[in-house]
């Protein structure tokens, strides 16, 4: 089982993670939706396609664009669809 943890809570748990360029990609309904809050942050990648991103919010903290997904991937990176991944201090492990 894999966990995603940041600012002392789980906010994701799957034993069904894919992992692409190091990063543990979670099914979307692994992940708290209650900590993602949707951002206009959107980044290019040259073989996945575009990136959009979600703030994390737990308690009082906010770690903003700690979490991407590819709701459009290009063919080579299918596997990703409906896939959430972390980073910006977020333990994955």
């Amino acid at each position: 089982m894999v966990e995603a943890r940041w600012n002392g809570a789980v906010i994701a748990r799957s034993d069904d993670t894919v992992v692409v360029e190091g990063n543990h990609y979670f099914p979307a309904a692994a992940v708290d939706a209650a900590v993602l809050t949707p951002s206009s942050t959107t980044t290019v990648c040259p073989w996945k396609g575009v990136a959009h991103y979600y703030s994390l919010g737990v308690g009082d903290a906010v770690n903003r664009d700690a979490a991407w997904y590819y709701p459009d991937p290009k063919p080579e990176a299918a596997q990703i669809r409906d896939r959430i991944a972390f980073w910006k201090g977020v333990e994955v492990g």
